[in-house]
């Protein structure tokens, strides 16, 4: 299996192995057993690596440069104006399915929190105590920590309203657990002197919003004991168990009921590997890295530090290649790679990518860190919310601005089991393909893609996604443009896009990576309705060209094919069989068989700021419609770079 795994990213030949959904290898269940855990575990605290609040020369030390920044962002909310989410707050999320107006408030007040906290920490002289007792009091007074769209989806009544009979343990409440858990730790001594029910109002409700419920209960999705094959496991699984991870390292003392807890979330997190494929390709895309393989990182940190080093994968080459893919996916000058849920503007967390690369001895990743600190030096965060990400950024910064290592750019990136294809050659031309199945988490449908950069600058693109709403994550998903397929670059097949569903994919799939070339059936991606036998989309990149090949065979012609490209810039098609592209600075040309196909232009005004903070106020749906309606056929675009 490792030396399979080892050839996974190489430049070779490789057709796509067969996509298991999951694959049960337990690599942290095969680390350690329970009473391993129980023996290595660091009790009380002591394996936390950061000053005690009394230890001034410690935190002086510890924050360096920082510090007089990090008291000065704290003295913004001192006299804080702490804000109620009120009922109708989260009530507006099943009325209109608005999300923010109950998240914002909420944000607003985990922010301060978390400033005041860092500076009382920097400062050390109690001027902050005061008002972080006000916050912890407004957080104690809540009924729930959980997000309205998140209550409505996991309570038991499925309302927004929160229920005061349950705790709803879920990404937002984990961030918060973790967040008083260290303010906990660090000041509950300072909290005594003021007066002791402080922190026991706020012990009490870390065991009864945390630790009890993750104990308790195995039904939250997201914790995946209760699987099924066909589940999807993203994100919230890795992020979830290391908010209730670090909630019990840093509040459980008892040895036996944290040994127990440990495994729990190692059994848990298991889940997540296993669903994960083995080349560490992350499906949900850049954007979420961080949420995804970063937050397993976060967590495979937490427990090598609660157990003394004892504990630990980052050896494994799954691990790695999670670690790989932010980097792999990274195009130059702000751009990613933005399959499914992402967005294409990234570059991701630079100190995370560091440290991750460190943990997995990782040259790309410590290189790249390393570049974009000489670019832009690291600060620290403002939004302590994530504590423990601050701090190791904190903890981490004096070696990652010693690091020496420098990045180079694969010139190919194959994922034969994620499907994920990146091309790129010494004239700026990249390319980016994907086979896959529409039913990745964070699913756009959108098997066969391909996007085209030229000297960074994306000619041929992905939107991404917009804000997200109460739609967004409905039965109604797939009537949002931007997870259509016909909003792709993809054919319309008879008339029909491509359909939601496992069964829908990517097949035939193969990879040249020395002659880069991509090749997939696209047929097995759309509905019967669309009577195709055979759609072969096939790409190779050359010196300065991308060509693009759909040879097919359908079962009858009922609607005239038509395919479609995504662009943006200045867009001309007066030449026939020309579509010429001008987007900053940077030119090319799209062609096509003008006897094959009429070219017509969509104009896409963008409203959501999520997708025109990219791409300005409109992006083109560029439209090819088949003057004639055939059973089978070849059909070949080029795009050329100017």
């Amino acid at each position: 299996m490792k030396q399979r795994i080892l050839s996974l990213l190489g430049l070779l030949l490789l057709v796509a192995l067969p996509s298991k959904a999951y694959e049960e290898r337990n690599l942290l269940q095969h680390a350690a057993t329970v009473e391993q855990i129980k023996e290595s575990l660091v009790m009380n605290q002591q394996w936390v690596p950061y000053p005690a609040y009394q230890d001034r020369q410690g935190w002086d030390q510890f924050l360096g440069s920082h510090k007089d920044g990090i008291i000065r962002d704290g003295e913004k909310y001192l006299g804080f104006t702490w804000k109620v989410v009120k009922a109708t707050d989260y009530m507006e999320y099943e009325r209109s399915g608005n999300r923010r107006i109950m998240e914002a408030p909420l944000g607003e007040n985990n922010k301060a929190i978390g400033a005041l906290v860092m500076a009382e920490l920097a400062e050390g002289k109690g001027r902050f105590i005061d008002e972080i007792i006000n916050g912890v009091l407004q957080a104690c007074e809540m009924t729930s920590w959980s997000l309205s769209a998140h209550l409505a989806s996991y309570q038991k009544t499925k309302r927004a309203f929160p229920d005061h009979r349950e705790q709803i343990l879920e990404l937002t409440q984990g961030n918060m657990a973790q967040m008083f858990s260290w303010t906990y730790y660090f000041l509950h001594q300072e909290f005594d002197k003021v007066d002791p029910i402080i922190s026991v109002r706020l012990r009490k409700e870390l065991q009864e919003r945390e630790l009890d419920p993750y104990l308790q209960r195995d039904d939250f999705w997201w914790m995946a004991f209760q699987y099924k094959p066909g589940m999807i496991i993203n994100n919230w699984n890795p992020w979830c168990n290391f908010n209730a991870l670090t909630c019990f390292l840093l509040l459980e003392n008892d040895r036996d009921v944290l040994a127990k807890a440990v495994y729990r979330t190692m059994t848990s997190v298991d889940r997540f590997l296993n669903h994960v494929k083995a080349d560490g390709g992350c499906e949900e895309g850049p954007s979420y890295w961080g949420h995804a393989a970063g937050k397993l990182y976060d967590y495979l940190q937490m427990l090598s530090l609660g157990t003394g080093g004892k504990v630990s994968i980052f050896d494994l080459p799954q691990v790695k290649y999670m670690g790989e893919y932010i980097v792999r996916s990274y195009i130059g000058d702000g751009w990613v790679v933005n399959f499914a849920d992402a967005s294409a503007r990234g570059g991701g967390d630079v100190p995370l990518i560091y440290r991750f690369g460190t943990a997995v001895n990782s040259d790309v990743m410590k290189g790249y860190a390393a570049d974009k600190q000489r670019e832009t030096p690291v600060k620290p965060t403002t939004n302590w919310l994530d504590m423990f990400r601050g701090l190791e950024t904190l903890r981490f910064l004096p070696a990652l601005q010693q690091e020496t290592a420098t990045y180079q750019a694969p010139s190919a990136t194959w994922y034969p089991e994620t499907e994920f294809c990146y091309f790129s050659n010494k004239q700026g031309l990249f390319m980016a393909a994907k086979g896959g199945y529409n039913n990745e988490s964070h699913n756009h449908n959108d098997a066969g893609t391909v996007s085209v950069y030229s000297h960074h600058v994306p000619m041929l693109i992905d939107a991404g996604v917009g804000t997200y709403t109460r739609q967004t994550f409905s039965s109604e998903r797939y009537s949002i443009w931007t997870m259509q397929s016909n909003y792709h670059n993809l054919p319309l097949i008879n008339g029909m896009p491509q359909k939601f569903g496992s069964e829908y994919k990517a097949t035939e799939v193969k990879v040249d990576t020395r002659k880069q070339t991509f090749s997939a059936n696209i047929a097995t991606a759309y509905p019967e309705e669309a009577a195709v036998e055979k759609w072969t989309r096939s790409y190779r990149l050359g010196k300065d060209r991308l060509t693009i090949t759909d040879a097919f065979r359908l079962k009858e012609a009922k609607a005239a094919n038509v395919v479609n490209f995504l662009v943006w810039g200045n867009v001309d098609l007066s030449v026939p069989g020309v579509i010429s592209l001008e987007v900053k600075g940077e030119k090319g040309q799209l062609t096509y068989d003008s006897r094959q196909f009429q070219a017509s232009i969509e104009t896409i005004r963008l409203e959501d700021p999520r997708l025109s903070n990219v791409w300005g106020d409109e992006i083109y749906r560029v439209s090819l419609t088949a003057r004639q309606t055939v059973t089978a056929g070849t059909y070949t675009f080029t795009y050329l770079q100017k």
